[in-house]
């Protein structure tokens, strides 16, 4: 089938580029002068001074979004009650969002359910967002996940071991401002492992069966910005931050149908609420034999980077929790379609899958 494809609207790119956020937010206000506007905010920033350079007004509003974990629907859920009872009525001029992938995506997830009735839940999957959501800004303080620019919105639903996006043209930023000063304290490891979240779903894509040539196009761009990145002597120098930021941006534009990696990286995620990037490269670990020339370079890109992903992260797992890894990974029936076919279930029978979690 074809459809017709949205893109983000507006975006700032450059160092120092946060100083340009109020000539942004402005027009917004002016648009809607009653209206606050709502800073989702990483609770990683609490210490720090980001709150400070922002244009925030008094009317404003900040949530402090807790990224110890994946975004939740239920989490979706209280933070969109406590924007509710805050904005009483009023639409609010704009939601901004600062953080990696999961602050990003939980301002995405709230903003659908300012304009749809109903719960997190119910709009896990394509294309049930009926209604447009406020205007959305990004500025993520991660590169990676692609969130700034992906049509998804991914939450965990704990109640039916289920973690699924919330797909739509209404999830997607309005604006991106892209400044590589914010990602300059990111911790080395986190670095990697979200950055290489781009590269991931970027190789998935072009080596599944549902493409398309612009898709090809952006994901091989983002795959070659991220190999000279991992591959080079310091994946955090300023040039390489900025860098990453691009594929970052390129790869989320890119983001249609992974493969088998991120079904059992998603696995990883419901059961041992394991980090999304860090569970891809676990998921990616053990299965060489589907990946072979793709578990080669991220080897080589681990090696060259010096970064620790240590063996027996399931070690001691009962039959139970097993089990549920399996549910968690098989239910994404699309990507390990897009890869393995319609007879995915065949090759990825439980007994593969928990093997391969065991080799982890």
């Amino acid at each position: 089938m074809y459809r017709n494809v949205k893109n983000i609207g507006y975006y700032m790119i450059g160092k120092g580029a946060l100083s340009q956020l109020g000539d942004i937010l402005r027009p917004l206000r002016t648009a809607n002068p009653q209206g606050p506007a709502i800073f989702f905010i990483d609770h990683y920033f609490n210490s720090t001074d980001l709150t400070s350079r922002l244009p925030m007004e008094s009317r404003d509003m900040i949530i402090c979004v807790d990224t110890t974990a994946e975004p939740t629907t239920q989490g979706v859920d209280d933070y969109t009650a406590d924007t509710k009872g805050f904005l009483n009525g009023r639409a609010p001029c704009a939601l901004l969002a600062f953080g990696g992938g999961s602050t990003l995506d939980t301002c995405k997830c709230v903003g659908n359910l300012l304009s749809n009735p109903g719960k997190a839940e119910d709009y896990q999957g394509w294309d049930l967002v009926k209604n447009p959501a406020p205007y959305k800004i990004a500025v993520p303080t991660l590169s990676g996940t692609g969130s700034e620019t992906s049509r998804t919105g991914i939450v965990c639903n704990k109640v039916k071991n289920l973690k699924l996006g919330m797909n739509s043209d209404y999830t997607m930023f309005d604006q991106v401002l892209l400044d590589s000063d914010l990602t300059a304290s990111v911790p080395r490891n986190q670095y990697f492992y979200t950055g290489i979240d781009t590269w991931m779903h970027c190789f998935e894509s072009v080596s599944g069966a549902c493409r398309n040539v612009v898709v090809d196009a952006l994901a091989a761009k983002a795959m070659n910005l991220c190999k000279e990145i991992f591959l080079s002597d310091d994946m955090m120098s300023e040039k390489n931050r900025e860098t990453m930021m691009i594929a970052s941006f390129l790869g989320g534009m890119a983001a249609g149908f992974v493969g088998t990696v991120h079904p059992v990286s998603a696995g990883l995620s419901m059961v041992l609420q394991m980090p999304h990037g860090l569970a891809n490269c676990y998921s990616l670990s053990v299965q060489e034999d589907i990946y072979p020339d793709e578990y080669k370079d991220v080897t080589a890109m681990i090696e060259r980077q010096g970064i620790d992903l240590p063996k027996g992260v399931c070690r001691g797992l009962t039959d139970g929790q097993y089990d549920a890894l399996y549910e968690a990974s098989i239910v994404h029936e699309k990507p390990l379609t897009n890869r393995l076919g319609p007879d995915y279930k065949k090759i990825f029978t439980r007994e593969n899958v928990i093997e391969r979690f065991q080799r982890m």
